[in-house]
């Protein structure tokens, strides 16, 4: 049923000039059809004249396949290019939007913050003094990691990003990690726990990559559990291999839109309509960093009912 619906999808060719923001003719998948009605009503007219021409049957059919084969190629290469250029433009347009109001929601929350504070005649207590200066400090912990994701993205997209291998304590890394996201999940009625292995102590790797990865995934089941829940995290070793997952109780991935999960910028829609915040950055780079280090990642959700990622890493 599911492989059925993704023919369907890619049959769906306005759908999918949508999807990429472009008109028809510029769509990569309409030109593709228009180009395979050229090379088909080219074929039939090179055979007609072909077989007027010349007298050979078997010679017609080579000249015929070779300028079949030629055109096939070319429009091949054309519609990867528009392809290319279509991502481009969709990317570019999701990167305007989310950063933009990522950027905004937390300058704008700073700039009020420090109009109250400097506002004449206006007499602050001491408390709360201290409550906008936390509101600065988070609203300026976001930008920070909306840079530290973008910086990360372009190390990536450069091929300059790197991975250093080193032995380190896995039990203790994760355990330091869930301690700190507690006081966050403890705050949303959220039971968050690490379940470890007492095969797995030692890992090499690159720690902080690693950490990196953990971080994002606990910090998006946080986000993502409405209303109270639990969170597992949970370590255990496979053969050669350390295999990771979290799994939560939120409002999972809607079954339409589960394929595009690991792309930049892409934000389910349940997602947006709860208001959750997200670059749409974090699993894109958790792949990638997972990827280059030997592992592989993918996940399990039900709508409304939670999500499980995991992922391996070589002992």
């Amino acid at each position: 049923m599911e492989f059925l619906k993704k023919i369907l999808d890619q049959l769906n060719i306005i759908g999918q000039c949508k999807r990429n923001g472009v008109s028809l003719w510029q769509c990569p998948q309409f030109l593709f059809v228009i180009m395979g009605v050229i090379i088909f009503a080219t074929t039939a007219l090179s055979y007609l004249i072909g077989a007027r021409i010349i007298d050979d049957p078997e010679l017609v059919a080579l000249i015929v396949i070779v300028i079949a084969g030629v055109l096939l190629i070319i429009s091949f290469i054309i519609t990867r290019s528009f392809e290319k250029l279509a991502d481009a433009s969709r990317l570019k347009s999701e990167f305007v939007n989310i950063v933009s109001h990522q950027l905004r929601s937390p300058l704008t929350n700073i700039k009020w913050t420090f109009e109250a504070l400097s506002a004449s005649g206006v007499k602050i207590e001491p408390e709360k003094q201290e409550e906008y200066f936390t509101n600065v400090k988070e609203n300026i912990n976001r930008m920070v990691e909306l840079i530290d994701d973008l910086l990360v993205v372009s190390k990536i997209e450069e091929d300059a990003f790197t991975v250093h291998k080193k032995e380190f304590s896995l039990d203790e890394l994760i355990d330091d990690l869930v301690s700190r996201y507690k006081i966050f999940a403890t705050a949303s009625d959220i039971n968050l726990v690490f379940i470890p292995d007492p095969g797995v102590s030692k890992l090499i790797a690159d720690s902080s990559m690693i950490k990196l990865v953990v971080e994002n995934l606990i910090d998006n089941a946080i986000r993502y559990t409405k209303g109270g829940g639990k969170i597992e995290v949970k370590i255990k070793k496979q053969g050669k291999e350390v295999l990771f997952s979290v799994q939560d109780q939120g409002v999972g991935i809607p079954e339409k839109e589960k394929k595009f999960i690991f792309q930049k910028f892409f934000r389910a829609e349940n997602a947006l309509r709860s208001r959750t915040r997200g670059s749409g950055l974090g699993l894109y780079v958790c792949k990638s960093i997972v990827e280059a280090s030997g592992g592989k990642i993918w996940f399990k959700s039900i709508e409304n009912k939670g999500t499980t990622i995991f992922f391996t890493i070589p002992i």
